[in-house]
């Protein structure tokens, strides 16, 4: 009986176990639907969850937003305050006629920046031609090879819907071309226009719109990040906020795109600190265009030049294969390295536990570049690091399996060596002693993302099923940035132009926040200048002086209005977009704003001369202000004297340097009174 008593209960634990086993697969199987399937509703659970590599390290969490320091760190740029956006149509301007002349197709071919100026510009055509637009094609994203079929072309990027809804009342767009065009497409017997970014208005009048009334449709091929030229006549004024409208509010991002860029900028915010957001500009493409591959070494500096030799035979450059880089990042013409960088933004007054998002789909010679960055500020972080692999292999969507048809295949080496032996061996009459064998094969190698083609051959190789599906990617990717920078509390661009001579990614972001927030800290360095600073001091980098510092801080302030001239002359005639006003915007009325620059003319003249001569905002924008209290100091020359500023420039780095976080606060304290002394930002 006891046998049997045991064996019942043995038997009963068993069915408890398994029990318990089933009920545990069945809440894991149940947790991983939840976190697959669900959007919403979870997301702070996920959120709350997930492991990021980034685990941020703040000397003092609690930064005072009253205190002068942080006024001028952060704070607002008050010359600036009073414009506001307006792209909203002024005077006359009619609802798009019902009668169209026909209808207009488009394939964009280019990297973000230059995708986003073509939409503008091709808006901007079919208006003028009052044809309707066909929702564009963007070629990098519909090739088969690899790329998602779910998210191809135009919704790849951008919300569809939302690029219709919101200009409704200035084109009308289709999202695809009537059966009996189509069929003329694919037959290629509609008439084509291969159009670039300088062309004028009067171009489409005189020779496209003749072709559209025809044939009833035009196809345009924008490959030049653009098809219109930037400024227009005065009497088009309207077709520049027509821009506006569309680059600032008709594109939206994909809603997983967004999303995700909502989630990062939210997990940057999470410890209560503002953040700087910072673009390298450092792409393949602008180096070679400038010639500074001399700044780079070993396989990056023939890399640069296999792409300088390609952009000369393609008549893209016009000058010389060999070009002096030194002279060029001298003249202001090559990328701020992030090491300078970073030393910009120490030198100003930026602590060692600021947070840095690094942006941009590519910074050439790979992440060692960003070494320099990382020892002087402890919190840089990028997109991969605020996020998780699963969430950034969601937005791609439900990708094919890769098979290359043409895959690479590499040489054995022990076979290249053993011919290279077997030809030595047996090679004819040759003087004593013999010569040395062949040396060791170079092995095919990868470097951050680039091959060692450039030691065995002229022509660089065809790009892999991977490569194309990358870059494709690298949409999403740059979307993501530009969404977090344009949030951002401080912006600085390490370069500002592209591969091709147009403002680059940097380029429409610092436009962006300008229309969007012109009073958001926008730093503009003079690369010139700024070589020239660092210069100076090149023997001792680390140890810089008290009057050194005091340069470094008058440049940085000096570039949020000087720069808006520069970038008015320099930037604009390129891209609108890199520099939308006084078209888009308009300046509200403010008692201290007025009473202010009635005092001080001579800022209020640098302001009409920077941003040019500005309408004043309608009456309903100017019913919401709340009048403030000025204060008495102004923002003309702030003295950065402080006794933190002179001996080492990173000698404020808490427990790395100091052995704790107290020396740090005395050392910060000094500088903190001396601000309030002089009146922060003034």
């Amino acid at each position: 009986m006891k046998g049997e008593g045991k064996m019942v209960f043995k038997s009963k634990l068993k069915w408890v176990g398994l029990v318990g086993l089933v009920l545990s697969a069945f809440s894991l199987f149940t947790h991983f639907l939840l976190a697959r399937y669900t959007d919403e509703g979870i997301s702070n659970y996920k959120s709350s969850v997930t492991i990021f590599s980034w685990r941020p390290i703040f000397e003092n969490a609690d930064l005072s937003t009253t205190s002068p320091l942080y006024r001028r760190l952060w704070g607002p740029v008050r010359r600036l305050e009073s414009i506001h956006p307006h792209a909203n149509p002024r005077g006359n301007y009619a609802d798009p006629a019902r009668q169209t002349n026909g209808f207009l197709f488009v394939r964009i071919r280019g990297g973000f920046h230059e995708i986003r100026n073509s939409i503008c510009d091709v808006v901007v055509v079919s208006r003028l031609l009052n044809a309707t637009l066909v929702i564009p094609e963007l070629q990098s994203t519909t090739s088969s090879k690899g790329i998602s079929s779910e998210f191809k072309s135009f919704p790849y990027l951008y919300d569809e819907d939302q690029f219709m809804a919101a200009l409704i009342k200035d084109v009308k767009i289709v999202k695809t071309l009537p059966k009996e065009l189509k069929g003329a497409r694919r037959k290629k017997e509609i008439p084509s226009f291969k159009v670039h970014s300088s062309l004028s208005p009067y171009f489409y009048l005189r020779h496209v719109l003749p072709v559209l009334n025809r044939h009833s449709v035009v196809e345009l091929v924008v490959s030049d990040g653009g098809c219109l030229q930037a400024i227009l006549p005065t009497h088009l004024e309207e077709y520049q906020r027509l821009r506006c409208r569309v680059a600032f509010h008709a594109l939206r991002l994909r809603q997983e795109v967004q999303e995700l860029a909502t989630k990062i900028l939210n997990r940057l915010r999470a410890p209560g600190r503002p953040f700087i957001a910072y673009d390298p500009g450092m792409t393949r493409d602008a180096l070679a265009y400038y010639g500074c591959a001399e700044l780079f070494q070993d396989v990056h500096t023939e890399l640069i030049q296999h792409r300088r030799s390609w952009m000369i035979r393609r008549g893209i450059i016009k000058g010389n294969l060999s070009v002096d880089s030194a002279l060029q990042r001298l003249n202001g013409s090559c990328p701020l390295m992030p090491e300078e960088v970073g030393i910009l933004l120490r030198a100003y007054g930026y602590s060692w536990d600021t947070t840095i998002f690094v942006s941009g789909g590519e910074v050439f010679g790979g992440q060692k570049n960003l070494i320099p960055l990382h020892a002087m500020f402890e919190n840089v972080v990028d997109r991969t690091s605020l996020s998780t692999p699963w969430e950034l292999n969601k937005i791609y969507g439900r990708e094919s399996i890769l098979i290359d048809k043409h895959p690479r295949t590499l040489p054995s080496v022990k076979e290249e060596q053993k011919q290279k032996h077997d030809a030595w061996k047996t090679k004819g009459p040759r003087p004593r002693p013999l010569p040395p064998p062949p040396a060791r094969p170079k092995y095919p190698y990868n470097i951050e993302g680039w091959w060692g083609w450039v030691a065995e051959s002229d022509n660089e190789p065809e790009s892999t099923v991977m490569e194309l599906r990358t870059n494709a990617h690298k949409l999403l990717w740059e979307a993501i940035d530009y969404a977090i920078c344009v949030e951002a509390d401080v912006f600085i661009a390490g370069f500002d132009h592209d591969g091709k001579g147009h403002p680059n990614f940097a380029g429409l972001v610092m436009g962006h926040r300008l229309y969007q927030s012109a009073a958001s800290k926008t730093y503009r360095p003079d690369r010139k200048e700024v070589v020239k600073l660092l210069e100076e001091i090149r023997d001792h980098l680390y140890q810089a002086n008290h009057t050194w510092i005091r340069s470094v801080r008058r440049h940085l302030r000096r570039t949020l209005l000087d720069g808006l001239t520069e970038d008015s002359v320099r930037s604009k005639p390129l891209s609108f977009l890199s520099f939308p006003v006084p078209e888009c915007s308009c300046m509200r009325h403010d008692t201290a704003e007025t009473s202010f620059h009635a005092s001080s003319p001579s800022a209020h003249s640098q302001l009409q001369l920077a941003i040019g001569v500005m309408n004043h905002c309608p009456s309903w924008m100017d019913s919401d202000v709340i009048s403030r209290p000025r204060d008495k100091d102004s923002e003309e020359d702030l003295d950065e004297d402080d006794s933190a500023s002179s001996g080492l420039l990173f000698g404020q780095t808490g427990k790395y340097e100091s052995g704790g976080g107290d020396i740090n606060n005395k050392e910060e304290a000094p500088m903190e009174d001396q601000e309030e002394m002089e009146g922060g930002e003034r």
